[in-house]
């Protein structure tokens, strides 16, 4: 392939998340879309929401295979909603700042690097008190760089913070990070420019919410073990309190006739007799699907586990059979593998 025809193919192919994500669903796109409402796919959906933005994987999928007119974007992490707005906003100039990072890291050896990444996260923790996340500024895109660089060089592409709101993965090991994907930032900028982003809860979406409306909620999985706690992604904690304040929201916009979907972990997987989610969303049709996570450090326990969907309305797949609350425990996930 010559450089014309390999430039070409980058500037057709799609977007994709711009940070690696614990937890994100890049994996489980090809099952997803088949839980999208049916509304979405022929066009009578116009307005998309996602209340925990995190990657994205679900809007960079949506929004390049619907129409859809506008795109609202939440999250409560600032540091997040601050790489997003930056990327929207100001994406070549980021993209400056990258190519920096980028020439630096490649010409330092695997010492040096080390020593180039803790400083990068000293002065990025240092500097966080500074930071007005409320207003946009020029020092926001050196912030969303930083952000850029150590996801793409950390352990595992974690995003996690401490509860004084510290970044605080420790570098990974890797021959060639991708830094920089200049094209894929500025596709991605094009996306965003029918979005709305804000740094705000789940509950936001309520006030903000137009007809023709689909809202997708991706938030902090449950724990499905005492070991498997991750869902600081932010200083603050999501936990069953939490959980159940976003099923009280799930009714009432179900009772606004908005089109929902929800996924989450299964506690089933570890214990069959919790029924938490089955009994929150007992109104609604639950799905389990398998997936893959990868956020164990030991590579052999990154094995399949079982994901739920949540939906307010009726899931059609092959043969057009529906699955509804009395076929929960049929196994027809295989169909979406």
């Amino acid at each position: 392939m010559n450089k014309t025809t390999e430039d070409s193919t980058k500037l057709n192919s799609v977007a994709k998340p711009f940070l690696k994500w614990a937890g994100g669903k890049g994996q489980l796109l090809k099952a997803f879309q088949k839980f999208y409402p049916n509304e979405l796919k022929t066009g009578q959906i116009n307005n998309y929401y996602e209340p925990f933005i995190g990657g994205g994987a679900v809007f960079f999928d949506i929004s390049q295979q619907y129409n859809i007119r506008s795109a609202f974007l939440y999250d409560v992490n600032e540091e997040l909603i601050l790489t997003y707005l930056v990327i929207q906003q100001d994406v070549y100039k980021l993209i400056e700042y990258l190519d920096v990072f980028k020439k630096k890291y490649e010409n330092l050896n695997e010492e040096a690097q080390s020593v180039f990444y803790y400083e990068q996260r000293k002065i990025f923790n240092q500097n966080r008190i500074q930071i007005n996340n409320s207003n946009y500024s020029d020092e926001w895109i050196l912030r969303a760089a930083q952000i850029i660089f150590m996801n793409k060089t950390c352990f595992n592409g974690l995003f996690r913070f401490n509860l004084k709101g510290e970044f605080n993965v420790p570098m990974g090991r890797y021959k060639n990070p991708r830094i920089l994907d200049e094209q894929n930032l500025i596709k991605t900028s094009k996306l965003l420019e029918i979005a709305e982003i804000k740094k705000a809860d789940f509950s936001a979406v309520e006030n903000d919410i137009r007809e023709n409306s689909f809202v997708y909620f991706d938030p902090p999985y449950r724990p499905i073990s005492k070991t498997s706690k991750f869902t600081s992604y932010s200083k603050n904690k999501f936990e069953d309190t939490e959980q159940l304040k976003l099923a009280e929201l799930f009714h009432h916009l179900h009772n606004k006739g908005v089109r929902l979907m929800l996924s989450n972990s299964d506690p089933k997987n570890n214990n069959a007799e919790d029924n938490f989610f089955d009994d929150i969303y007992e109104d609604f049709q639950i799905s389990r699907i398998p997936a893959r996570r990868m956020i164990n450090s030991n590579a052999a326990k990154r094995n399949a586990i079982n994901e739920i969907v949540v939906t307010n309305y009726p899931v059609f797949i092959k043969n057009n059979c529906f699955y509804g609350k009395e076929d929960l425990n049929k196994p027809f996930y295989q169909n979406f593998v």
